[in-house]
């Protein structure tokens, strides 16, 4: 992998607000910040959150090389007192949030961090970055995920965004759902199934349709997938038949009408004997076309660009803003904006989700100081939304790697499960449930 420093992957404001609050004195006032949209994308009835496990990955090595340094003395962003300060810049404060896989809503405090004030202003742009792209990835795989019912949902994204957003789609896809990924690097990384056969090229570079079937079959066996659209599809399945016999693992369509061509191919591969023959579709696949395919004969669905975009929402508008700081006197007072329409809730959150005849009717934000908060007892019955992620710069190991990954997928469904079946609706709407926001 390139080797880079998290922590320039930043803007350059947040650098300049250290090397302002270290010569006031204010760098080290302790504070919480807070992540949350103020709205879902239009239409959405809920979001997925992900992106958390790697936020904990690029904490671990959050901080400056002796380059970095000389980088940000050299272009005078910051002054030599604040250079000498970043040596040593270490996350010892802690993070609480909305687990991966959880649903959220506008006003969800989806992440709390809570540290000194320069430490944690040099994590917004990150955070928010990981945050905003991982889970509108992870929403629009959720949407997919459901249109397609009991069929997998695989990654095929990778060329068509940035190479890095790639691992970071194919990782947030299976938080949202999915089932795997083309992308290779992230099945290393993450220990995710890693699918793929050929492209047409490889049809196209032999002297027959035949002869490539054959080699593919010779090198992967005959329970690969093989490509059927790059001429004539009811001679490519008649000869991937022919070649492979009916224990042939599957094809795969890319183009045309693919509800009618699965049908079709269908229909031929049982006259052939294929009857365990898979059949998968590609071909700028969104949650709406994997809706329109639910009564065709499709076994599974790769999808790319639309789901690495978000589906039309590559954002989710998630935003870092600062409820609670220390005041000069070293207690604790709630902050707020009054900005027109960007005004934000003061103070330190809990979140709650309640429930009537097992389904969720409301997520419950309760504001206050930390003493408030930790004699506040919720209804019975309502859920606790937030997790620990770092206590005091010890990160929980258990939210990273694939096994938290795998977690994520299956709790995903579960909190799906929990919401109104209107949640599920591809129609335009309001957040399913209403987020209600309490000030002790």
């Amino acid at each position: 992998m390139l080797d880079y420093s998290p922590a320039l992957m930043t803007d350059m404001y947040e650098y300049t607000m250290l090397d302002a609050a270290l010569r006031d004195g204010t760098a080290d006032r302790r504070c919480v910040f807070e992540v949350y949209t103020r709205h879902l994308p239009e239409g959405r009835r809920y979001g997925v959150a992900a992106g958390a496990g790697r936020i904990l990955e690029a904490l671990r090595d959050f901080h400056l090389s002796d380059e970095d340094l000389r980088f940000l003395a050299d272009r005078k962003v910051v002054s030599p007192q604040t250079v000498k300060w970043l040596e040593h810049y270490r996350f010892s404060g802690s993070i609480k949030g909305y687990r991966e896989g959880e649903m959220f809503f506008p006003n969800s405090p989806i992440l709390q961090v809570e540290g000194t004030f320069g430490e944690c202003t040099l994590l917004e742009t990150l955070i928010l970055s990981i945050l905003n792209y991982d889970s509108a990835v992870a929403s629009a795989a959720s949407r997919m995920v459901s249109a397609a019912k009991d069929r997998p949902c695989m990654d095929m994204g990778g060329r068509r965004t940035n190479e890095w957003a790639a691992v970071a789609a194919a990782r947030a896809a299976v938080v949202g759902g999915f089932q795997g990924t083309a992308n290779l690097l992230a099945a290393q990384l993450y220990g995710l199934k890693a699918i793929g056969t050929a492209a047409h090229c490889f049809t196209l570079v032999h002297d027959s349709e035949r002869q490539a079937f054959e080699s593919q079959i010779a090198a992967l066996g005959r329970n690969t997938t093989l490509l059927v659209d790059t001429y004539n599809i009811e001679e490519a399945v008649r000869t991937a038949v022919e070649v492979a016999g009916p224990q042939l693992g599957g094809v795969r369509i890319d183009s045309g009408d693919l509800a009618s061509l699965a049908q079709r191919v269908r229909n031929q591969l049982d006259a052939l004997g294929a009857t365990g023959t898979k059949i998968t579709v590609t071909n700028d696949l969104d949650e709406y076309a994997i809706a329109a395919l639910q009564t065709a004969p499709v076994d599974s669905y790769g999808v790319g660009t639309m789901l690495v975009t978000g589906s039309g929402a590559p954002t989710c508008a998630m935003v870092y803003k600062l409820t609670e700081r220390e005041g000069a006197d070293g207690t604790m007072v709630p902050v707020m904006k009054k900005s027109k329409d960007k005004a934000t809730v003061p103070g330190r959150k809990l979140a709650f989700r309640s429930y009537e005849y097992n389904l969720a009717d409301a997520e419950h934000v309760i504001s206050g100081s930390e003493e408030a908060l930790a004699a506040y007892r919720p209804q019975e019955g309502w859920k606790d939304l937030l997790v620990e992620y770092v206590d005091h710069g010890q990160a929980d190991p258990q939210w990273t790697g694939h096994e938290a990954i795998a977690r994520a997928h299956a709790y995903r469904a579960q909190a799906l499960a929990e919401l109104p079946i209107t949640a599920q609706s591809l129609m335009k709407g309001d957040p399913v449930i209403p987020t209600e926001t309490e000030v002790l």
